[in-house]
């Protein structure tokens, strides 16, 4: 349950990264659009390569934190279902050692 609302954690903090970098794409695409100032053009530019960078760091994250994710996964449902499966056959060989 903890895991799951991690996950979609996870897909919400990625959405929001994309959000702020369309919105500095926006906003650095009308700046540089601006003809009467031309001399804050710098700032158009900082904000397109901002931009670039949130996007980067966000997916970067996403990825990250879904392959630990995937890991506590196995680790503690994966790994115990098989080790209760193992448990269960080796008490059956021992129940049909005892009858035998």
């Amino acid at each position: 349950m903890a895991l799951e609302r991690t996950k979609l954690a996870n897909e919400r903090t990625l959405l929001s990264y994309i959000r702020s970098s369309l919105y500095l794409l926006l906003g650095g695409i009308a700046i540089l659009q601006l003809k009467d100032f031309r001399n804050i053009h710098w700032l158009g530019y900082i904000a397109l390569v901002v931009c670039v960078f949130f996007l980067t760091v966000g997916v970067f994250r996403y990825v990250l934190l879904s392959r630990r994710l995937y890991k506590w996964n196995r680790i503690l449902f994966v790994d115990n279902a098989t080790e209760k499966v193992e448990k269960q056959a080796n008490a059956q060989e021992k129940l049909e050692k005892q009858e035998a």
